[in-house]
Protein backbone atom coordinates (compact mmCIF):
# COMPACT_ATOMS: atom_id res chain seq x y z
CA UNK A 1 0.00 0.00 0.00
CA UNK A 2 2.80 2.46 0.84
CA UNK A 3 5.39 1.28 -1.70
CA UNK A 4 5.56 4.56 -3.64
CA UNK A 5 5.13 8.24 -2.82
CA UNK A 6 5.21 11.45 -4.84
CA UNK A 7 7.68 14.22 -4.08
CA UNK A 8 6.74 17.62 -5.56
CA UNK A 9 10.38 18.09 -6.60
CA UNK A 10 11.62 14.55 -7.30
CA UNK A 11 8.52 12.80 -8.63
CA UNK A 12 7.60 9.18 -7.89
CA UNK A 13 9.84 7.58 -5.25
CA UNK A 14 9.96 4.19 -3.56
CA UNK A 15 9.31 4.27 0.19
CA UNK A 16 12.94 3.33 0.91
CA UNK A 17 14.09 6.32 -1.15
CA UNK A 18 11.73 8.60 0.80
CA UNK A 19 13.29 7.36 4.04
CA UNK A 20 16.76 8.00 2.61
CA UNK A 21 15.70 11.51 1.61
CA UNK A 22 14.40 12.19 5.14
CA UNK A 23 17.67 10.98 6.67
CA UNK A 24 19.75 13.03 4.22
CA UNK A 25 17.68 16.12 5.04
CA UNK A 26 18.43 15.69 8.75
CA UNK A 27 22.11 14.96 8.17
CA UNK A 28 22.53 18.14 6.09
CA UNK A 29 22.11 20.13 9.32
CA UNK A 30 22.10 17.63 12.20
CA UNK A 31 22.31 20.37 14.83
CA UNK A 32 18.82 21.67 13.93
CA UNK A 33 15.50 20.55 15.45
CA UNK A 34 13.17 18.41 13.32
CA UNK A 35 9.54 17.33 13.32
CA UNK A 36 8.39 14.31 11.32
CA UNK A 37 4.66 14.22 10.67
CA UNK A 38 2.23 11.76 9.10
CA UNK A 39 -1.29 12.80 8.16
CA UNK A 40 -4.15 11.44 6.07
CA UNK A 41 -7.21 13.15 4.64
CA UNK A 42 -10.08 11.99 2.43
CA UNK A 43 -12.80 13.44 0.28
CA UNK A 44 -16.18 13.84 1.89
CA UNK A 45 -18.00 11.52 -0.47
CA UNK A 46 -19.43 8.06 0.03
CA UNK A 47 -16.61 6.27 -1.87
CA UNK A 48 -13.61 8.48 -1.06
CA UNK A 49 -10.01 8.74 -2.14
CA UNK A 50 -7.48 8.99 0.70
CA UNK A 51 -4.19 10.90 0.64
CA UNK A 52 -1.44 10.17 3.16
CA UNK A 53 1.46 12.58 3.60
CA UNK A 54 4.88 12.42 5.24
CA UNK A 55 6.21 15.84 6.24
CA UNK A 56 9.61 16.72 7.69
CA UNK A 57 10.18 20.20 9.08
CA UNK A 58 13.46 21.79 10.06
CA UNK A 59 12.34 24.22 12.77
CA UNK A 60 12.19 27.71 11.30
CA UNK A 61 13.99 26.63 8.11
CA UNK A 62 11.50 24.85 5.86
CA UNK A 63 10.92 21.24 5.07
CA UNK A 64 9.92 18.57 2.58
CA UNK A 65 6.90 16.40 2.06
CA UNK A 66 5.82 13.29 0.18
CA UNK A 67 2.30 12.08 -0.55
CA UNK A 68 0.43 8.98 -1.68
CA UNK A 69 -3.13 8.70 -3.01
CA UNK A 70 -5.06 5.58 -2.06
CA UNK A 71 -8.20 4.65 -3.95
CA UNK A 72 -10.77 2.62 -2.11
CA UNK A 73 -14.01 1.18 -3.41
CA UNK A 74 -15.65 0.79 0.00
CA UNK A 75 -18.46 3.04 1.13
CA UNK A 76 -17.85 5.06 4.28
CA UNK A 77 -19.85 7.08 6.74
CA UNK A 78 -18.11 10.10 8.25
CA UNK A 79 -17.21 8.07 11.35
CA UNK A 80 -15.77 5.10 9.46
CA UNK A 81 -13.91 7.42 7.07
CA UNK A 82 -12.21 9.21 10.00
CA UNK A 83 -11.26 5.84 11.48
CA UNK A 84 -9.84 4.73 8.12
CA UNK A 85 -7.82 7.97 7.83
CA UNK A 86 -6.42 7.35 11.30
CA UNK A 87 -5.62 3.70 10.60
CA UNK A 88 -3.82 4.62 7.36
CA UNK A 89 -1.77 7.22 9.25
CA UNK A 90 -0.96 4.71 12.00
CA UNK A 91 0.14 2.05 9.49
CA UNK A 92 2.34 4.54 7.66
CA UNK A 93 3.79 5.98 10.90
CA UNK A 94 4.63 2.48 12.17
CA UNK A 95 6.34 1.60 8.90
CA UNK A 96 8.22 4.90 8.95
CA UNK A 97 9.21 4.52 12.60
CA UNK A 98 10.64 1.05 11.88
CA UNK A 99 12.68 2.39 8.98
CA UNK A 100 13.87 5.69 10.38
CA UNK A 101 14.34 5.34 14.14
CA UNK A 102 17.51 3.26 14.01
CA UNK A 103 19.09 5.62 11.53
CA UNK A 104 18.29 8.71 13.61
CA UNK A 105 19.15 7.10 16.95
CA UNK A 106 22.55 8.80 17.20
CA UNK A 107 21.11 12.32 17.04
CA UNK A 108 17.63 11.70 18.41
CA UNK A 109 18.00 12.97 21.99
CA UNK A 110 19.11 16.37 20.77
CA UNK A 111 16.88 17.28 17.87
CA UNK A 112 14.24 14.75 16.94
CA UNK A 113 11.06 14.10 18.85
CA UNK A 114 8.51 11.35 18.38
CA UNK A 115 6.68 10.99 15.11
CA UNK A 116 3.51 13.08 15.07
CA UNK A 117 0.22 12.00 13.56
CA UNK A 118 -2.02 14.80 12.37
CA UNK A 119 -5.70 13.87 12.33
CA UNK A 120 -8.48 15.55 10.40
CA UNK A 121 -10.69 16.10 13.45
CA UNK A 122 -11.29 19.16 15.57
CA UNK A 123 -13.32 20.98 18.20
CA UNK A 124 -15.62 22.45 15.54
CA UNK A 125 -17.87 20.32 13.36
CA UNK A 126 -19.16 16.78 13.35
CA UNK A 127 -15.82 15.18 14.24
CA UNK A 128 -15.59 16.83 17.68
CA UNK A 129 -17.41 13.83 19.20
CA UNK A 130 -14.59 11.54 18.04
CA UNK A 131 -11.66 13.43 19.56
CA UNK A 132 -11.18 11.27 22.67
CA UNK A 133 -11.42 8.02 20.68
CA UNK A 134 -9.03 9.05 17.92
CA UNK A 135 -6.52 10.76 20.22
CA UNK A 136 -6.53 7.70 22.50
CA UNK A 137 -6.01 5.37 19.55
CA UNK A 138 -3.01 7.35 18.29
CA UNK A 139 -1.41 7.86 21.71
CA UNK A 140 -2.02 4.20 22.55
CA UNK A 141 0.25 3.33 19.63
CA UNK A 142 3.04 5.55 20.93
CA UNK A 143 2.66 8.60 18.72
CA UNK A 144 2.08 12.26 19.42
CA UNK A 145 -1.23 13.47 18.00
CA UNK A 146 -2.43 16.83 16.72
CA UNK A 147 -5.99 17.84 15.88
CA UNK A 148 -7.25 20.83 13.90
CA UNK A 149 -6.21 23.59 13.73
CA UNK A 150 -2.68 22.27 14.50
CA UNK A 151 -3.06 19.21 12.25
CA UNK A 152 -1.69 20.75 9.04
CA UNK A 153 -0.20 17.43 7.89
CA UNK A 154 -3.73 16.18 7.28
CA UNK A 155 -5.81 19.32 6.82
CA UNK A 156 -3.38 21.19 4.54
CA UNK A 157 -0.73 18.94 2.96
CA UNK A 158 -2.79 15.76 2.39
CA UNK A 159 -5.96 17.76 1.66
CA UNK A 160 -4.21 19.69 -1.14
CA UNK A 161 -3.76 16.51 -3.20
CA UNK A 162 -7.41 15.46 -2.96
CA UNK A 163 -8.46 18.21 -5.36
Amino acid sequence: MFEYFISPTKGKMKFEKVVGDLIDFVLEQPEEVYRIIVGTDSEGKEVPDFVSAIVILRKGKGGRYFWKKIRDQKKYTLRTRIYEETMLSLKLAMKLRESIEKKLEKIRPKNYKNLEIHTDIGQVGETREMIKEIVGMVRGNGFEVKIKPEAFGASSVADYYLK
